[in-house]
């Protein structure tokens, strides 16, 4: 089999270190997991641009992503994977049961305070719904508990880091000039840590920053659409593709915009369903290759044909 070596993201080393002292407790040996903390560009770029590694598999953003496929043509050809960022689109169709897109879409987009590469962060709602839903988010948006991560209370905790919570917060003054209507949050929550309001806007239009740029954050853009074709074409107008939903009780719609979407992982009628048997993976600039599933492991295996000449056959 192969050995790894897993190089956390410097913002988050605990959780791969506590795995590691697992793995040793369970009983792999020595050199088959192995821990690597460090910054990008020293310990991830001496990874990229490795002669004896033939497989880096990466999850992050496409700006990185792109370097690492930069660096593998530059040494030794390795083999590369992508899992990047995303813009995913959440599209509500006037047929679905409301409650559950709402609770589907609040899961889609708060989860893990919007800090998830296939968050539902783009939510078209038809028109004969669109104030409804509207109303009913900002109501559970404004329900989150936040505080402290490891109080049981608390379902809304706070950004990796500063330079994520900033980011988040500019973003959030863009929209409000570019005309968005923010109908709740937007600030950041007391003086203490990197935490940000859950923040709603509505009225959003495809072509400002907070529709299309990946925010990475508690921030909710919800625009209205009128009929199905209007709507693939706006979903599939950017140059992300990891990740989009439909909610629709209509088996004919659903068919129709799953199949049209240019997305690698659709869920339908719910959101963030991950199982290991089903490969996850994006189109476009959200990267190649799949995690999880069969097709997962065809990235870390080869293919090789042996022709042999046989005697002559005699029967």
């Amino acid at each position: 089999g192969n050995t790894c070596v897993l190089k956390v993201a410097e913002q988050t080393p605990l959780t791969a270190l506590y795995i590691a002292k697992l793995a040793l407790e369970v009983g792999f040996p020595p050199g088959v997991i192995n821990i690597l903390s460090g910054y990008g560009p020293t310990a991830g770029g001496a990874i990229a641009y490795h002669p004896d590694i033939n497989k880096v598999g990466f999850t992050g953003s496409t700006e990185v992503g792109k370097i690492i496929q930069q660096a593998s043509g530059a040494s030794n050809l390795k083999r590369v994977t992508l899992e990047l960022g995303g813009k995913s689109p959440n599209i509500i169709f006037n047929d679905c049961d409301l409650e559950q897109a709402v609770a589907g879409a609040h899961n889609g987009l708060f989860f893990n305070m919007g800090q998830c590469c296939c968050a539902g962060s783009r939510i078209y709602v038809q028109e004969g719904i669109y104030e409804k839903f509207v109303k009913r988010m900002v109501e559970k948006a404004e329900a989150r508990v936040l505080g402290d991560p490891f109080d049981p209370k608390t379902n809304h905790g706070p950004q990796i880091d500063d330079l994520q919570m900033e980011k988040t917060i500019a973003l959030i003054e863009t929209g409000k000039a570019q005309g968005a209507n923010l109908e709740t949050g937007g600030s950041r929550f007391g003086d203490k840590g990197y935490f940000v309001q859950p923040t709603v806007f509505s009225d959003v239009k495809d072509h400002m920053d907070i529709s299309t740029t990946e925010i990475f954050g508690p921030v909710m853009q919800i625009a209205s659409f009128k009929d199905t074709d209007e709507v693939i074409e706006r979903a599939n107008n950017t140059d992300y593709g990891l990740a989009a939903a439909v909610f629709s009780k209509n088996v004919d719609t659903i068919h129709h915009v799953t199949s049209a979407l240019q997305a690698g992982k659709i869920w339908v009628n719910t959101y963030n369903v991950l199982v290991c048997q089903s490969p996850f993976g994006g189109y476009k600039q959200s990267g190649f290759g799949r995690d999880l599933g069969e097709y997962a492991l065809s990235h870390y295996t080869e293919v090789k044909c042996v022709t042999t000449a046989i005697p002559q056959k005699n029967s």
